[in-house]
């Protein structure tokens, strides 16, 4: 008998200060059964971080959402998707192959990457050569000591505070709060050659 995810509910306040994006995001996020609570966090940071592209990128008519992620490796972690249901951005967490990556850049205006855990910098000296081509790919890896604090905020039910200021990503939950500054490995393409 196969087991179920687990459901977690979170209600988000972000306030990302850099971009300008103030809104309250309620959340229902679904812990595949192999997936640790590091990881679901590192979701939830995900979409936190990219928040304001619902308005930078769709006027405010689209939707932020978690996608089934190891449930579905045809489907991100997180995506945007504007009111026509076309795919602005895609986030993959942890350390994918590089085909799915080259694949999703295919499906999708932004792709981004966010690894994490002590083995990240082993898998990116692995995999950078072959992610050369894709334009709209961006990687950013997540300090291991950060990853492993977000896992103390996971509760089924949660009540988080989500303030993003010069690129650094603090959540907290009243009682705790963790400080993520995600290292840009690979910038976009376009930025690099302008």
């Amino acid at each position: 008998m196969a087991l179920k995810s687990t459901i977690f509910k979170a209600n988000l306040a972000v306030a990302d200060i850099d971009h300008g994006y103030y809104a309250d995001h309620a959340l229902t996020l679904a812990r595949h059964p192999s997936e640790t609570d590091e990881r679901m966090m590192i979701r939830l940071a995900a979409l936190a971080l990219n928040a304001y592209k619902l308005q930078d990128v769709c006027n405010g008519d689209g939707t932020l959402a978690f996608g089934a992620g190891l449930s579905n490796p045809d489907e991100p972690d997180v995506w945007l998707r504007d009111f026509t249901g076309e795919t602005k951005l895609w986030i993959e967490v942890g350390q994918p192959e590089d085909k799915p990556i080259v694949k999703a850049c295919g499906k999708s205006e932004e792709v981004i990457v966010y690894a994490f855990n002590h083995a990240a910098e082993i898998w990116w000296r692995g995999i950078e050569g072959k992610l050369t081509r894709p334009q709209n790919l961006s990687v950013f890896r997540i300090p291991t000591a950060a990853s492993q604090s977000l896992a103390t905020l996971a509760q089924r039910s949660m009540q988080l505070q989500a303030t993003i200021q010069e690129g650094v990503l603090m959540l907290g939950d009243g009682t705790r709060h963790v400080d993520i500054e995600p290292v840009l490995l690979l910038p976009p393409r376009l930025a690099r050659s302008a």
